[in-house]
């Protein structure tokens, strides 16, 4: 049995997504090892994190000012807009270097099993948005769930933003795959093979 404060270190870290027993045992005992400046400087960086992150107040991805530094970026094309599921989804796209436009991110995907219905998502944000926009282009998982949300979306959009162009990422993303585990060759593929929905 460990002493209860390592105990307590190791269930902060099976808090994490995909860390096991083993794993956050090693991850812990890690942190005995590190010298002291090096632990206060990660546990600083943790409460930094939750402390100066907020929302993008255009597009809804992390930050820490109002804007992101893509909606910021007066180089991007505004027009262009990539709806994706979470943050994630913004930095694997661009590691591609291949999308110069503007994201926006709905922080879900409509899951009536999880409970998380239109309304818990940003999804009037990017209605206000499209109406300026040229394209729209909807880059949900490849899930029943972004599924739905696709054409949901789609839908909305059609209806509310007729002459919006609505489109849908396609090849190179297998079935049930997630943006943020795609590699950039593939990401780059599936953008330029999107396809118009409805």
């Amino acid at each position: 049995m460990y002493p209860k404060s390592l105990q307590e270190l190791i269930e902060r870290f099976r808090l994490l997504p995909g860390v096991g027993e083993k794993t956050a045992e090693r991850y812990a005992l890690s942190v005995t090892d590190m010298e002291d400046l090096d632990v206060r400087e990660f546990a600083a960086a943790l409460v930094n994190v939750k402390e100066k992150l907020t929302r993008c107040r255009i597009c809804g991805n992390l930050s820490e000012a109002e804007e992101c530094d893509i909606c910021s970026d007066n180089s991007r094309n505004k027009k262009l807009i990539f709806v994706v599921q979470s943050a994630k989804d913004v930095l694997a796209m661009e590691k591609t270097n291949e999308f110069h436009g503007v994201y926006h991110v709905l922080n879900g995907l409509i899951s009536s099993s999880r409970g998380m219905m239109p309304e818990d998502l940003n999804i009037d944000a990017l209605l206000k948005r499209a109406k300026d926009a040229e394209e729209v282009i909807l880059a949900t998982s490849t899930t029943m769930d972004g599924e739905t949300t696709a054409m949901y979306l789609s839908k909305l959009l059609r209806e509310q933003c007729p002459d919006v162009l609505v489109t849908r990422i396609a090849h190179g993303l297998p079935s049930g795959g997630m943006l943020d585990y795609a590699d950039e060759i593939t990401l780059a593929h599936a953008l330029t093979d999107r396809r118009r929905m409805g």
